[in-house]
C-alpha cells in the first residue's frame, strides 16, 4: 500500500458574490470524480489560538500536533538551508519587500510582501550588501527568492516571544503598527536607506521585514512515529525544513517554485517516482496560496484546475496500474482573496482508498459540499491517522 497527500497551499476560500469560491468556479472534472469515491468532509488544521501559519498548518497535516512541537517558523526555514542553531539562538524570516515612499518609515504602506517574487540570485546580492549592517550577534543567511533568514547567536527563548508580523498580513496596510522590537526595527530602517539608493539594487525590492521568530526545532522522526518510509517534494524551504527535522527525505525538483510559473509535470512525475522507493509522499503545491496572497482570482483558479489535471490525474491514473493505494488531497489552510491572508477555518478534505471507492454524498469536491457531508475532523494531526489508517 502507497500514501499519498497533495496539498494545494491556501487553496480554501470564501464564496463571492455569486456565492462562488475559487474550488467550486474551477473546472476540475477528475477532482469531481475522485470526490464521489472519496471520503469528503471538513478538518480543523490549526489549533484554536494559534496563527494560521502554513508552518502551523503542515506541521498538522504531516501529523505533529503543533501546541506541542511547534517552536516559530524562521528555525524550520534556516534547518532547510543549512543554518546550524544551537540552544538559545533565534531565528528570523526576512522577507524582501517593496514599501511605498514616504519618508517617514512608521507611515509606508506594504506595497508587496515579495519584491516583486524578486529573484534568488538578485536576492543573493542584496543579502551580502545588508550583512554589514545586520544588529550586534546576528548573522544573514540567503534563500529564495524574497524568503531569507536572519539569526541571532544566544538570544535566548524571550526574544523569540516578542511580537511579530508577517508582512503579507498586512498588504495595503500602513506599516506602523506592525513594526518589530529593537534592534530589528533599526536594522529594518536601515536596509530601506541602503537598498533604497544602491546603485546595484535593480529590484523593486526597498527593505527587508523580520517576522516569524522561534528557536531549535525537534520533531519526532516520521517512520518511527508512523511506521512508513516518508518523501516531501516542495519548493518552499518552510516544508523543506519540516521534512529534513522530520527524517523525511527532501526532494528537489528542477523548475519546481512557488508559483504558476512552477514545472507541474515534473513535480507530478517526482512524486510518482519517489513512491518507487518510499511508502509515504508529501506533495506540497504553493500556487494558490501566492494567488491568494495578491487577490488573484482569475490565477487562484487556474492554480485549482492545474492540481486537478496535471498533479492528481496522472498520479492517481499510473498508481491505479501498480497497485493499492491511499490519497488524501486538502490545502493546509484558507487564503481568503477578499482578505489576502490565511484565516482558521475548517478546510475541506477528500480521502480516496483504491480498495474501496466509497463516496459519502459528496457531488464535487468544494467547500460547500464538504460541509453538506457532515464530516469534521477536529484535529488537524489525526488526518495521517486516517489516511494510514492506524
Amino acid at each position: 500500500m502507497k500514501y499519498i497527500i497533495v496539498l494545494g497551499d491556501g487553496m480554501a476560500d470564501y464564496p463571492d458574490s455569486r456565492g462562488l469560491t475559487p474550488l467550486k468556479e474551477a473546472k476540475t472534472p477528475f477532482i469531481d470524480v475522485l470526490a464521489k469515491e472519496s471520503e469528503v468532509g471538513l478538518v480543523q488544521t490549526v489549533p484554536k489560538g494559534m496563527s494560521p501559519g502554513s508552518d502551523v498548518a503542515n506541521l498538522s497535516v504531516m501529523g505533529y500536533d503543533p501546541t506541542k512541537y511547534y517552536t516559530g517558523r524562521s528555525p524550520l526555514e534556516a534547518v532547510s538551508i543549512g543554518v546550524k542553531l544551537n540552544e538559545g539562538d533565534v531565528a528570523y524570516r526576512l522577507n524582501f519587500v517593496t514599501l511605498s515612499n514616504e519618508e517617514s518609515y512608521e507611515k509606508k504602506t506594504m506595497l508587496d510582501y515579495s519584491a516583486g517574487e524578486i529573484e534568488t540570485n538578485d536576492a543573493a546580492k542584496l543579502i551580502e550588501i545588508l550583512k554589514p549592517f545586520v544588529p550586534k550577534g546576528c548573522e544573514l543567511f540567503s534563500g529564495v527568492s524574497y524568503r531569507h533568514c536572519l539569526v541571532w547567536r544566544g538570544a535566548g527563548l524571550e526574544k523569540a516571544k516578542e511580537k511579530f508580523t508577517p508582512p503579507h498580513d498586512i498588504t495595503d496596510k500602513v506599516v506602523g503598527d506592525f513594526l518589530p522590537p529593537q534592534p530589528l526595527l533599526d536594522f529594518m530602517k536601515k536596509s530601506h536607506e541602503v537598498l533604497s539608493s544602491h546603485p546595484n539594487n535593480h529590484t523593486k525590492a526597498n527593505s527587508a521585514w523580520i517576522w516569524g521568530a522561534g528557536t531549535k526545532p525537534s520533531l519526532p522522526d516520521f517512520n518511527k512515529e508512523f511506521g512508513v518510509l516518508g518523501a516531501v517534494i516542495s519548493p518552499v524551504d518552510l516544508i523543506k525544513g519540516i521534512a529534513i527535522c522530520a527524517n523525511m527525505k527532501s526532494i528537489d525538483v528542477e523548475g519546481s517554485t512557488a508559483t504558476l510559473t512552477s514545472d507541474f509535470d515534473a513535480e507530478a512525475r517526482a512524486a510518482i517516482d519517489a513512491l518507487n522507493t518510499h511508502d509515504f509522499m508529501f506533495l506540497h503545491i504553493e500556487a494558490p496560496d501566492e494567488c491568494g496572497h495578491q487577490g488573484d482570482r482569475k490565477g487562484k483558479i487556474k492554480s485549482i484546475e492545474i492540481l486537478d489535471n496535471k498533479i492528481l490525474q496522472p498520479i492517481v491514473e499510473e498508481l491505479k496500474k501498480r497497485g493499492d493505494f491511499r490519497l488524501l488531497f486538502l490545502p493546509d489552510h484558507a487564503t481568503p482573496l477578499a482578505l489576502k491572508t490565511h484565516t482558521s477555518d475548517h478546510v475541506p478534505y477528500l480521502l480516496y482508498d483504491s480498495k474501496v471507492k466509497k463516496g459519502n454524498g459528496a457531488k464535487r469536491y468544494t467547500e460547500d459540499e464538504a460541509a453538506k457531508t457532515g464530516k469534521m475532523v477536529d484535529k488537524g494531526y489525526d488526518m495521517i491517522k486516517k489516511l494510514l489508517k492506524r
